[in-house]
């Protein structure tokens, strides 16, 4: 059995290091195609973060049980089986935000990233770490549609989480916000090619910061060898 990885680590590699959109660049269609609003990413990223710590839960528990050469059919069963469970209570208990998100709720099956995390971390590691995993990789996935959202739905439209109440529920009303008041809009970015060039600029700057953070630890790194000499 390999050894367990931190939860730290864990969660920093799934948020940051190896975002399932800005990292690894998987779900872009999801990505692209709900994120309008920030309010919808945060519906598409809640609802694939569920499935996705249930389903590494699943792996996890049945990986003794599941032989090398079916595994790729049990695992994509599981999954099958946890996204019909999501489709079917958001279609009962918050119809509103199913309507929106339409096809891409039965699509989180053909997420790479659900079914990623199952073969290479959930069949590998015990129950515990792989939950932690499968909530920590949807997270990430949910901040990265929330920030692509958030993003267009500002310059598109000036709001902020717009229909939260009705798409998410009264509790979540407090997350509507006005950010330019009286604004026309900006159409280009509703729209679709608005998704790829939010995309590739945000892209670019975690490129970018990613770069000067690597700078920096070499010159710490420089530093503290210099001190030891």
């Amino acid at each position: 059995m390999p050894n367990t990885p931190r939860y730290g680590a864990i969660v920093k590699e799934a948020l940051y290091d190896n975002n399932v959109v800005f990292g690894q660049m998987l779900a872009l269609c999801p990505t692209l195609a709900v994120t309008s609003t920030a309010t919808n990413g945060l519906g598409m990223g809640l609802a694939t973060t569920f499935v996705l710590g249930l389903s590494n839960a699943a792996v996890a528990l049945l990986r003794n049980f599941i032989t090398p050469e079916v595994r790729i059919p049990a695992y994509v069963l599981i999954i099958a089986t946890l996204v019909t469970v999501v489709d079917m209570a958001m279609n009962a208990w918050l119809h509103d935000l199913y309507q929106v998100l339409g096809l891409f709720i039965p699509l989180i099956v053909v997420n790479c990233a659900v079914l990623g995390r199952a073969e290479t971390f959930a069949s590998r590691n015990p129950v515990l770490p792989s939950v932690v995993d499968g909530l920590a990789t949807g997270a990430g996935f949910a901040v990265a549609l929330m920030l692509v959202g958030g993003v267009r739905e500002v310059l598109g439209s000036g709001t902020l989480f717009a229909n939260a109440s009705s798409l998410l529920g009264p509790a979540f009303s407090f997350l509507e916000v006005t950010v330019v008041a009286d604004y026309g809009g900006f159409l280009l970015f509703v729209l679709p090619p608005g998704g790829f060039l939010v995309v590739g600029f945000l892209l670019a700057a975690k490129r970018v910061l990613d770069r000067r953070l690597e700078r920096l630890r070499v010159a710490k790194a420089a530093a503290a060898a210099a001190e030891a000499a």
